[in-house]
């Protein structure tokens, strides 16, 4: 089972190598939709060193399997694999890699319902505050809803039909451009589906959260997410008019103060805007755009390279 085994322990190199190496990294700061697509890209090649395993364990062990997944194969490719001597564990190693693939699907499942049931009591919660007035037409696309609320907030509800929601207190604070970075931060989340990204993290470090790899996945993709509407922000309305607009909006929630708040991460965001390091040279960003493309594509070189040899 040499070819299972070495997919096996390149996953737990990269679920267990990866999130010190990146949080050790000071780049991703400066280019947060790089890192998320470095995350990404490894999420993927842990998932697929996964997936390759259980299928060629599963062919091994059963010669229906084999059959169907070598049905194309040329002739001397499944003699290649030497299926016959991965040991009577070939069928036990296949059962338990596919219990963790229909354990993915049902976190993921959950996620999904849990997000659409936390959306439809949200919606609800807007039909009560801000209901549509007598002869009202429903517009088409985007909605802008605006709550009456004495606490400053903005947040974009996805779904179906998509609403950006913003409080009549946010509205008297923020003016102008301050008040258009705000929302062009929210539509960031949206143009670059960030919430699809996010139920995905979730749903891995719910089923996994004694896996580094995902664990650290959702915790820095909910932090470069916002690092990444910031800057989309600030390249329409300027870096200090973006702060400007992220302290007033969260000014009296005290997560300015002495004391940490669950939103600490907010003074960090407005001096990354107001003292922006430079951004890494395009040059070196391909090379990481290309480099992180080619971490997935190590397990599949790794599960073909013995039908490859046979080929040639």
């Amino acid at each position: 089972m040499t070819v299972p085994f070495v997919l096996l322990i390149l996953g737990a190199l990269a679920a267990a190598m990866a999130p010190r190496l990146l949080s050790r990294a000071d780049w991703p700061e400066r280019e947060p939709v790089l890192a998320l697509w470095v995350w990404q890209c490894v999420v993927v090649a842990v998932l697929l060193c996964c997936v390759l395993a259980m299928a060629l364990s599963a062919a091994a062990a059963w010669t229906a399997v084999r059959g169907n997944l070598f049905a194309y194969a040329p002739s001397g490719v499944v003699e290649a694999y030497a299926l016959p001597q991965y040991g009577r564990y070939a069928g036990a190693l296949a059962i338990c890699l596919a219990l963790g693939g229909v354990w993915t699907a049902a976190m993921l499942t959950r996620e999904i319902r849990d997000t659409r049931a936390r959306r439809r009591r949200r919606r609800a919660e807007l039909r009560v505050r801000a209901p549509r007035l007598p002869g009202e037409a429903v517009p088409d696309g985007e909605r802008l809803v605006v709550l009456e609320d004495q606490r400053s907030d903005a947040w974009w509800l996805s779904g179906a039909e998509p609403r950006l929601v913003i409080t009549t207190a946010a509205l008297r604070k923020l003016k102008g451009r301050q008040l258009d970075a705000v929302l062009a931060h929210e539509q960031g989340h949206v143009q670059a589906r960030h919430d699809v990204l996010l139920h995905c993290a979730g749903a891995l470090a719910g089923g996994f959260p004694r896996v580094p790899v995902f664990a650290a996945f959702r915790d820095q993709v909910h932090h470069l997410v916002e690092l990444s509407a910031d800057d989309t922000a600030s390249r329409r309305f300027g870096r200090l008019t973006t702060a400007l607009a992220l302290v007033e909006l969260n000014e009296e929630s005290g997560v300015f103060g002495p004391c940490p708040t669950p939103l600490s991460a907010l003074p960090g965001r407005v001096h990354r805007l107001l003292d922006p390091a430079p951004r890494l040279p395009l040059a070196r960003r391909v090379r990481m755009t290309a480099f992180a493309l080619m971490v997935p594509a190590v397990p599949l070189l790794i599960a073909f390279s013995p039908g490859l040899g046979a080929l040639t």
